[in-house]
């Protein structure tokens, strides 16, 4: 019976110390989840802000500027243009995230603040994030 009472003691406690990091909700938290807050600011520059939040340290990252110009669309007419569907414009692109690091400076979330779907759907901050 005692067997029995540390065993299941012992699984508790192993059970107890695990820890899930969750599901990566994008490509940028996919990306740098579980990674040292250190590596990122190295690469990208450093935050704008940080607030305590409880044990966590909220770090509030901007970045990323970029001018993209958007060509016009014409109707296709046997090879020719046709009607103007779309007029050409200039995107003005930036990235903020917020960056959850705990007190071993490990990144632990990751939240998109400001962002720009581009015109294929792909967000602008898990392209600038995410590249080696």
């Amino acid at each position: 019976m005692n067997f029995r009472v540390i065993t299941m003691a012992g699984l508790t406690l192993a059970l107890a110390a695990c820890t899930t990091t969750g599901v990566a909700r994008n490509g940028v938290e996919a990306r740098w989840n579980g990674k040292q807050a250190g590596a990122f600011f190295a690469k990208f520059g450093p935050p704008i802000s940080d607030t305590s939040a409880g044990g966590n340290t909220l770090y509030t990252w901007r970045g990323g500027y970029k001018t993209r110009v958007v060509p016009a669309v014409y109707e296709d007419l046997d090879g020719k243009k046709g009607k103007l569907l779309q007029s050409a414009r200039t995107e003005y692109l930036r990235c903020e995230v917020q960056l959850t690091v705990s007190p071993d400076y490990v990144i632990r979330g990751v939240r998109t603040v400001v962002d720009k779907r581009g015109t294929d759907g792909k967000s602008y901050c898990e392209e600038f994030l995410t590249a080696e």
